[in-house]
Order: structure tokens, then C-alpha cells, then sequence
């Protein structure tokens, strides 16, 4: 019966240097892209306005520039996945988001499918 061999290699920071800086970092834009959404609709289950936002997700390790947070959040609102209101706080009017109904069940799904992917993806590595 034949068998297969799997060997794990972990990359060394002396081994980066050989790796292309400029496509390891377009590839590493490109699976933080996805990682974004489900981070936002997460941190949104609890109301918050762009700047608090922000702050929790960089306490967590995902800093976002705002020109890619308020896109993201109009795109989120106009699929149906969020709600804002816009209030005055501290004498400034502040737009408040939080998860709609449609939101929550599609923060469940794909938290179901991102620890899916994120098993399979632990075995492989």
C-alpha cells in the first residue's frame, strides 16, 4: 500500500528575503480582503460608528484605513447586511451602524464556513 509523505517547511525571516516582497504583499492584501468582511460584520454585532469601529478592530490586529472601512460599509449596508443611523454625539452627528436580521444570519454562515476553511487549512499546513 503506498504512502504519502507530508513535510511542513515554516518559512524563517532569513528565507523571506528570497521571497518576492512585492507579490507576497499584493497576496497578502488579497487574503486580508475577505478576512475584512467577516471582521466587520463581527465587530458590528455590538453598534458602533466608523472610528470606534476602527479603534476595535486595530485593538484586534486589523487596522483599516478609512478609505477602505466607509466603502466597505456602504457596500455592507446596500446589500442588506447592515443598518446606520445617524445621531448627534458630543456635539457632532456621528452615522452608527449595526448588524440587520439579514446581517446576523450571514455573520453565522460565514463564520460557519471561515472555521471550515480554516480546519482544512490547518491539516494542510
Amino acid at each position: 500500500m503506498p504512502h504519502t509523505l507530508c513535510v511542513t517547511h515554516y518559512v524563517t525571516a532569513s528565507e523571506m528575503g528570497a521571497v518576492d516582497r512585492e507579490l507576497f504583499e499584493t497576496m497578502r492584501l488579497e487574503l486580508r480582503r475577505g478576512s475584512l468582511v467577516l471582521a466587520v460584520l463581527a465587530c458590528l454585532r455590538t453598534e458602533r460608528y466608523g472610528y470606534t469601529l476602527r479603534q476595535a478592530l486595530a485593538a484586534d490586529g486589523l487596522e483599516m484605513e478609512e478609505s477602505t472601512l466607509y466603502p466597505l460599509l456602504r457596500r455592507l449596508e446596500g446589500q442588506g447586511l447592515l443598518t446606520s443611523e445617524w445621531r448627534e454625539e458630543e456635539k457632532r452627528k456621528k452615522r452608527f451602524y449595526i448588524l440587520s436580521p439579514g446581517g446576523e444570519a450571514m455573520l453565522a454562515a460565514l463564520t460557519e464556513e471561515w472555521r471550515g476553511i480554516g480546519a482544512s487549512l490547518d491539516r494542510m499546513l
